[in-house]
């Protein structure tokens, strides 16, 4: 069992308070994300026989004993999930992930919004109320939305919402020809108008950006708000944006992302339309003795309340991280008490592990 030293986010959406109150430190900035896992651009290093090294190297020393042989076989030497604390205090890009084909394709051809050649299929886990845009609305109430606005230079946008087109009114929107300040302002006159919380979060985006017609998505997406111990899955093709809150975030291990809008960061308009589903819908997940099964063999989230334990089968790599009191983590050689912000890994050779104690747990593992 190996304790675990992550490294933290500090991208300018995160709080400034969440995972440094979690961690029981000051921050000198915002904090987006702590990634646990073995991703190639952040990850989490242990100590083992008194040298320093990262848990992707870990994997790679030794992948049948590490990640076990089921897990190896299925895919390879490496670490098939990512898991994170997401801290978000403003709202994230617009932004869209890849099935396995498209990130395959993308990744071979060279293309630059494909880093790695995996898909990145997520789940989000509240820990304090969290709220997010995910999937489109249907398009007849979309444009009854925007129609409210009352402003001239939408009409292309209701058109293609009466056609039933929400990608190409996305598209009009994101490739807007004019001067997208002049639209953005007036949007954000006639939605100040219009007392209620859609057209208040296109006035609160449009504040942060300007000059982007991406701020009118909330009239295009469905809102979805989770209570703490609630989650959304978002599969492949599902356009969203989280908002706010504190949550515990696991995916396969990729950092495929598109974005085309809400962003300061490299956008790909195009891109993003050709891989968006606009049928495509986040998924409700409900915990089944405290497990969130996501509908991809990647990974499986465990959440272990106070009071409770969970006793595991060996076999798999695991990571566990404290999120409230304190846990014990134990196998048949070792024993670990986890305060908030701590995590450790349990490779698959070391048997059967067992979580519990009064304070609260998260635990990842593959899902096979």
């Amino acid at each position: 069992m190996d304790l675990l030293t992550n490294v933290i986010k500090d991208y300018p959406w995160g709080s400034r308070t969440a995972i440094a109150e979690l961690t029981g430190r000051p921050a000198s900035g915002p904090e987006a994300e702590m990634w646990l896992g073995a991703h190639p651009a952040a990850p989490s290093r242990l100590t083992r026989d008194g040298s320093e090294t990262t848990l992707a190297d870990a994997v790679a020393a030794d992948p049948a004993g590490t990640l076990g042989a089921a897990v190896a076989g299925r895919f390879g030497a490496r670490l098939p999930y990512l898991m994170k604390l997401i801290a978000v205090d403003a709202p994230l890009s617009l932004q869209v992930h890849p099935d396995e084909g498209q990130a395959a394709d993308g990744h071979a051809r060279g293309d630059a919004n494909y880093t790695d050649p995996w898909h990145k299929p997520e789940l989000v886990c509240a820990l304090t109320p969290f709220t997010g845009l995910a999937g489109f609305r249907p398009p007849e109430q979309s444009a009854m939305l925007v129609e409210r606005l009352h402003v001239d230079a939408l009409r292309p946008v209701v058109a293609a919402l009466r056609d039933g087109d929400v990608l190409g009114a996305l598209r009009v929107l994101l490739e807007w020809p004019g001067s997208r300040r002049e639209l953005v302002e007036s949007v954000v006159w006639a939605a100040s108008a219009v007392h209620t919380p859609d057209y208040a979060l296109v006035v609160r985006l449009a504040r942060r950006y300007p000059e982007d017609p991406a701020v009118l998505a909330p009239l295009l997406m469905h809102r979805h708000t989770l209570a703490p111990g609630e989650a959304l899955f978002l599969g492949a093709g599902v356009l969203h944006c989280y908002l706010d809150g504190f949550g515990v975030e696991i995916m396969a291990c990729s950092d495929n992302v598109l974005r085309a809008g809400l962003t300061g960061k490299r956008i790909d308009v195009e891109e993003l339309l050709r891989i968006t589903d606009a049928a495509a819908q986040p998924l409700r997940v409900e915990p089944v003795e405290g497990a969130y099964v996501a509908p991809v063999p990647e990974f499986l989230l465990r959440r272990i309340a106070p009071g409770a334990t969970a006793a595991l089968p060996g076999g798999l790599p695991r990571i566990v991280v404290c999120t409230e009191g304190v846990v014990s983590v134990g196998t048949a050689d070792a024993e670990v008490k986890l305060r908030p912000g701590e995590s450790v890994f349990t490779a698959a050779s070391e048997g059967p592990v067992e979580i519990g104690g009064d304070g609260v747990a998260f635990c990842a593992e593959p899902h096979l």
